[in-house]
């Protein structure tokens, strides 16, 4: 007997805001293919009753073998796209190795790329569907310590516009999420990456390091006044998916709302100093 329900690839859902989603969507009734980088976290998932293929955005042959086992599992359907992992390697752009900043966007953008254009001659093909890509308030937003997790936001708002306006004469929809502070493990998860790339020992900024960055990345400080759960994201998800005409995007938290609008109306010299003093 053939399943019924809509169907949802969601990446990135070992923990955090696509862990919350996976849960969240398949409460809603969707079809949920809660896909990861590392297969033990897809047996995790597994085990708690969701399909769970194997997607690394590094790895081209695993996006590829990723939304076969999808489509396989659905007869050929997709009716939505979460593109959601992502990792963050912290440091001043001065101390960012190019090849830092190659690897996170490869994983950041370019793996989006490949698995959006995997689906969507799907999504053409069945004359519908939802493409949602979780950028930031980073992404529109410069914030220092950031560069390399920004960069690959700023080139998400792009290219997802973009797509966005050429897409628009078909049924397939594009939304941006615009998270601020969420709850995630994104901060410890960018540790090892941090302490890979970045030689802050030696760098013109090491007093700035040690004042600062290296407390919250390893000590991680107390939360964000304005920081919400992955549940924020969530409730925004469904807006996105399940709306007949949803908006191009979604902001989520105050920060992230007010930074919209303050990059629209402040001069940019007064934006500068603003977040130079942060």
């Amino acid at each position: 007997m053939s399943d019924t329900r809509r169907s949802l690839l969601i990446t990135g859902c070992s923990s955090g805001i696509g862990y919350h989603c996976a849960h969240a969507m398949r409460a809603r009734g969707w079809r949920v293919f809660a896909s990861c980088r590392q297969q033990a976290d897809c047996d995790r998932l597994t085990a708690e009753g969701f399909e769970a293929p194997r997607i690394d955005y590094a790895d081209e042959a695993s996006i590829a073998a990723g939304i076969d086992a999808v489509l396989q599992a659905t007869g050929g359907r997709l009716d939505a796209l979460f593109n959601n992992g992502a990792h963050a390697c912290p440091g001043a752009v001065e101390d960012l190795p190019t090849g830092a900043l190659r690897e996170i966007l490869q994983v950041n953008v370019l793996g989006w790329h490949e698995l959006t254009r995997r689906v969507i001659p799907v999504m053409r093909a069945q004359g519908h569907g939802r493409i949602v890509q979780n950028s930031s308030v980073l992404g529109y937003t410069p914030y220092r310590w950031r560069g390399a997790y920004g960069t690959s936001k700023f080139a998400i708002e792009g290219l997802s516009r973009i797509l966005q306006l050429e897409l628009s004469d078909t049924p397939i929809k594009v939304v941006l999420i615009q998270p601020g502070p969420v709850a995630s493990k994104i901060r410890v998860n960018s540790i090892p990456h941090f302490e890979r790339w970045v030689d802050w020992r030696n760098s013109p900024r090491r007093a700035q390091y040690e004042g600062s960055l290296l407390q919250r990345l390893y000590q991680g400080g107390p939360k964000d006044r304005w920081e919400l759960g992955p549940e924020s994201v969530a409730r925004v998800l469904v807006k996105a998916i399940e709306s007949a005409n949803p908006r191009p995007r979604y902001t989520v938290t105050v920060p992230a709302a007010l930074m919209a609008w303050a990059v629209r109306l402040l001069p940019e010299r007064t934006l500068l100093a603003i977040l130079s003093r942060q």
